[in-house]
């Protein structure tokens, strides 16, 4: 079968406007759901992140209260720590974006540190675009797409019907008031046409070869979608 490329942040925090370091990384789910859709549908998985750094799973992501319980949670803790392909990234800037059949991103609050304004990711974004390459991104991973833009404020994605982390849920997770900016506003002026689902509920928009996921509850759904596309 073919290789889907899984691109994470490379960050442990995100910075919030009264300069305090907010701990994250990537949210677990967001990883684990479509690793283990891609694995078990016969595809090869490899991991990207800038700089090559081991990714920081989110420890909030690891929780009993988003997890089902604590069988739920040793369950995702145990995904994890099962996929060596965590332990062994690539460095983004290295990817060749031929090599996979598709590309997907993982969310958490890291992306908005790193990745919304990262050039490789962005090199990776518009070569995949390009080539007609399936892409997934999930809850704030799709903050990369913001990397995109030009010096008009286009994008490759400008114009594409999509989802991300909603302004509403961004309020109920207590940051809206504290981040510099909110994913969906930023998405908007993008040119992207922004909808979401109720807080916290999978809903999944799929745009020609761009497919979106608002939130963890989407991921599974997400990979289900890009599986799909791939056939």
């Amino acid at each position: 079968m073919s290789e889907i490329l899984l691109v994470l942040t490379g960050t442990d925090h995100l910075t919030l406007t009264d300069g305090t370091e907010h701990p994250t990384g990537f949210w677990a789910e967001e990883f684990t759901a479509p690793y283990q859709a891609f694995t078990e549908a016969g595809h090869r998985v490899a991991v990207a992140t800038p700089g090559g750094v081991v990714p920081t799973v989110d420890p909030v992501s690891l929780a009993p209260e988003v997890n089902g319980g604590p069988a739920g949670a040793a369950a995702t803790a145990a995904a994890v720590e099962a996929a060596a392909e965590l332990r062994n990234p690539l460095t983004l800037a290295d990817v060749d974006p031929g090599r996979y059949a598709a590309v997907f991103y993982v969310g958490g609050h890291g992306p908005l540190q790193d990745l919304a304004q990262d050039t490789d990711s962005a090199r990776l974004l518009r070569a995949v675009h390009a080539a007609g390459a399936p892409l997934g991104v999930v809850c704030h991973g799709v903050a990369a797409l913001l990397a995109t833009e030009d010096e008009d404020g286009l994008s490759p994605f400008t114009g594409y019907r999509l989802t991300g982390f909603s302004a509403a849920e961004e309020r109920q997770t207590g940051l809206a008031d504290r981040l510099p900016w909110l994913l969906e506003e930023r998405l908007v002026s993008l040119g992207g046409i922004y909808s979401a689902g109720e807080p916290w509920t999978p809903h999944v928009v799929v745009d020609r070869t761009l497919h979106t996921g608002q939130n963890p509850a989407s991921s599974a759904t997400l990979a289900a979608a890009l599986l799909k596309t791939l056939g």
